[in-house]
């Protein structure tokens, strides 16, 4: 032991989440928390009533490994409800614990060691960990502010002959950006061109206000090489549940449900039927869900301009990034770090979604999904700083 270091050195250069330690440190000093992204109320209560109902009436053990079947069934629904693509629930759905788990699962399910995967920079921190523990190695391509739009030939410099799996997060975190027509259609243009796996993570697919979300499997070619991921934590406000799923032709799906059986097995029992449930509501609860939102994401971007911020609007998740410039700073870091002493909020860094760590150093992301009060109260907080 001594030889060695304990920890897999593979996961050296990671250590606690970011999320993890600002969420502690806004419970330590009781700071208004918009760090880590979870609403601060509950999705509609017939959807906790369903998996209250689906307690009290038993199902309560294991689920079958692909996840119960009505929730497939609706994940497919849903599918093609809103994007017109079909999946057969029998063969190319499946339950997850969470879009992370999915991740990991597809990373884990589809590289081997020496492969190359490549995501967008600034990337969820997620990333980075499961592609390490795959045995592949990271390349990135750069968004950078005030638009994030994608550099389509930058995209294609990054992939060789070792380039296996193309992560693409769109709406995106943390910067909002959702892909545009010329972006998606570049994408799939060099997937086809080098025949490459591509997973999308698609969670804030329902939170797009400026632009249009478009399946990246919906497009020509791409079923057949496209992991489709989702989640119903940030589309329903219940991310503790950890509900997510994976859509995928059978022998990606396969591949991905080879590793997450190893994973957490199977999950969620009596919330599968909940989640089934919820995404059988109708148009109106995704309307209201979206302009909800909107008016957040309006009423705490003023507030944070008038305070002194430069701000980048977001087309889509409830995140927005900050440039903290004009405070006399470019560190993010020990900003955030300040903040609950200084006006008690709490934010996130986002140099730690970067390999590039220069290039978000200046930039800080808050999370707006919760009640206008809270986020009126913060921005009257984070005002303290110019006073």
């Amino acid at each position: 032991m001594d030889s060695r270091p304990i920890l897999n050195r593979s996961l050296a250069e990671f250590g606690e989440t970011i999320f993890a330690e600002m969420s502690a440190l806004a419970t330590a000093t009781g700071a208004i928390n918009l760090g880590q992204g979870f609403p601060d109320t509950d999705g509609p209560a017939s959807i906790a009533q369903a998996a209250v109902d689906a307690i009290l009436s038993g199902q309560n053990q294991y689920p079958p490994g692909l996840g119960i079947e009505p929730l497939r069934i609706a994940i497919a629904e849903h599918q093609r409800r809103f994007y017109g693509l079909d999946f057969d629930p029998d063969s190319e759905v499946l339950v997850t614990a969470g879009a992370t788990e999915a991740i990991a699962a597809a990373l884990l399910g589809l590289c081997e060691p020496g492969d190359e995967v490549i995501t967008l920079e600034p990337y969820y921190d997620s990333y980075a960990a499961c592609i390490a523990m795959a045995g592949a190695r990271r390349r990135i391509v750069t968004l950078t502010p005030p638009d994030y739009s994608v550099d389509l030939d930058a995209f294609a410099d990054a992939i060789g002959p070792r380039t296996r799996l193309l992560l693409i997060n769109s709406p995106h975190n943390p910067t909002g950006h959702v892909l545009s027509q010329v972006e998606r259609e570049g994408i799939a243009r060099l997937a086809n061109e080098h025949d490459l796996i591509v997973v999308t993570d698609e969670v804030y697919e329902h939170l797009v206000f400026d632009g249009e979300h478009v399946p990246l499997a919906s497009l020509p070619g791409m079923r057949a090489r496209t992991v489709t991921i989702s989640s119903a934590g940030k589309m329903f406000s219940f991310t503790g549940w950890k509900i997510g799923w994976v859509c995928a032709p059978p022998p990606l799906l396969d591949a991905v449900r080879t590793a997450k059986q190893y994973l957490t097995f199977v999950n969620g029992a009596p919330f599968q039927p909940a989640i089934a449930h919820a995404l059988s509501l109708d148009d109106d609860y995704f309307v209201d869900y979206l302009e909800g939102m909107r008016s957040r994401r309006d009423r705490f971007c003023d507030g944070l301009k008038d305070v002194g911020f430069d701000v980048f609007v977001p087309m889509g998740t409830y995140f927005v990034t900050a440039d903290i410039r004009g405070f006399g700073t470019d560190d993010g870091r020990a900003f955030c770090l300040s903040l609950p002493e200084r006006c008690g909020v709490v934010a996130v860094p986002n140099e730690v979604f970067y390999d590039n760590v220069d290039a978000g150093r200046h930039l800080i992301r808050f999370a707006f999904c919760k009640r206008p009060e809270v986020l009126d109260e913060a921005i009257t907080r984070l005002g303290r700083m110019s006073q």
